[in-house]
């Protein structure tokens, strides 16, 4: 038999599989094919006390508590209070890194667990949680047990005029230049993911309508309710659907995932509302369609007998889904009286070896999102026509 190579589940901030194949990371083939100007790139450096930011907070003028929030619950009680001993020993922390919007608006990208656990030691009511009380400091033990209002004036002080560094990408520069810078600077001990990096530097509708689409139960049978939110893979797979589907394999012309999906969030926020209704109708007939035939094994590869379940694949999502939604309720009609057909010639284009390639190394390269598309659409249509 045919080596099939080893498919890695990505994880969470907590290590728990997310349900979705990690890809690989992109090959020399899938760099940005155009370089920056440097003139868009606009980042300025800012120290600011902890009272400052705070303030800022409490007016709303810096997002605390954006749809990735949950990540910052990760942190332990004892991390937390080693981050607020930290700031009593005057130790600096690591430098913040925000967007802004074109309100002027922060939106924390990397530093959320630090501000938002100093937020919940000094003013928890601005960002509605419990307060924190200090457990597990590793010197200040005279202070072990003890919340804001315990430390006294001298040490609350200390707190409030304590200066953090903020790298501030300006609201006029381009969505893909924010996105490609912080890319490269994502590399802490919990990154955030691409769709939380694409959904923090593009406001607007698209945000709430990726998050909408992906509770859709046509959704969640189609992927067997096997995708966890907290990564908002979920939301990525829903975009990638939305971005082929709406834009056409043509508009693909250069092997940048990232700027490909960035630009098409910017796309549904410039859409009618009648407009996305239409995509919508598509993707929940292309939802249904999937689990009608494939069942519990939709958007996953090699599920044949004595193979292992398989987490869902983004490039086969996206390939097949939108396949789908092209077809008139006939063809679909069709594939799914001929479910077992259609199974059977997934199995075999799996094991082709340039198929899986496409599907599973550099899958941003332009011709594999080239080939796996064709060669789904192909199989479809020799399932459709086949008499």
């Amino acid at each position: 038999m045919q080596n099939v190579r080893t498919v890695d589940e990505q994880l969470d901030t907590l290590g728990q599989k997310t349900g979705v194949e990690e890809e690989p990371p992109a090959e020399e083939s899938e760099r940005i094919a155009e370089p920056f100007d440097p003139d868009d790139i606009d980042v300025v450096t800012r120290s600011m006390t902890v009272d400052l930011l705070l303030s800022r907070t409490a007016s709303g003028m810096i997002d605390l508590q954006p749809d990735f929030q949950r990540r910052w619950g990760v942190w332990d009680i004892k991390r937390q209070s080693r981050l607020i001993e930290s700031l009593l020993l005057r130790i600096p922390l690591p430098v913040l890194y925000a967007a802004e919007d074109d309100d002027e608006r922060w939106e924390i990208v990397d530093g959320i667990q630090r501000l938002s656990t100093i937020a919940r030691f000094m003013k928890p009511e601005i960002i509605d949680v419990k307060p924190l009380t200090l457990q597990g400091l590793e010197y200040l033990h005279d202070y072990e047990g003890k919340d804001f209002d315990g430390l006294g004036s001298r040490l609350q002080l200390r707190l409030r005029e304590a200066e953090l560094i903020i790298h501030l990408i300006r609201k006029g520069t381009p969505p893909e230049v924010k996105f490609n810078i912080f890319a490269r600077i994502n590399t802490g001990g919990m990154t955030l993911s691409p769709q939380e990096l694409r959904h923090a530097i593009t406001p607007g509708k698209a945000r709430d309508l990726l998050e909408d689409w992906a509770t859709l139960p046509e959704f969640i049978e189609a992927t067997d309710g096997s995708v966890r939110s907290i990564r908002m893979d979920d939301r990525e797979l829903v975009l990638r659907f939305i971005a082929f589907y709406q834009r056409g394999l043509d508009a693909y012309r250069q092997p940048d995932m990232d700027g490909f999906l960035i630009t098409s969030m910017k796309i549904i926020n410039a859409t009618d509302d009648d407009g996305l209704a239409k995509v919508r109708e598509s993707f929940v007939r292309a939802m249904s369609t999937a689990h009608s035939i494939f069942g519990k094994d939709a958007f996953r590869k090699r599920f044949f007998v004595g193979a292992a379940r398989l987490p869902i694949n983004k490039a086969v999502f996206e390939c097949l889904s939108v396949n789908l939604a092209h077809l008139t309720d006939a063809e679909r009609a069709t594939l799914i009286e001929r479910g077992e057909q259609v199974r059977r010639a997934f199995i075999e284009l799996c094991l082709d070896r340039s198929f899986e390639s496409a599907i599973s190394q550099g899958t941003g390269d332009i011709n594999k999102v080239n080939r796996r598309f064709n060669a789904i659409q192909e199989m479809l249509t020799k399932v459709i026509d086949h008499d």
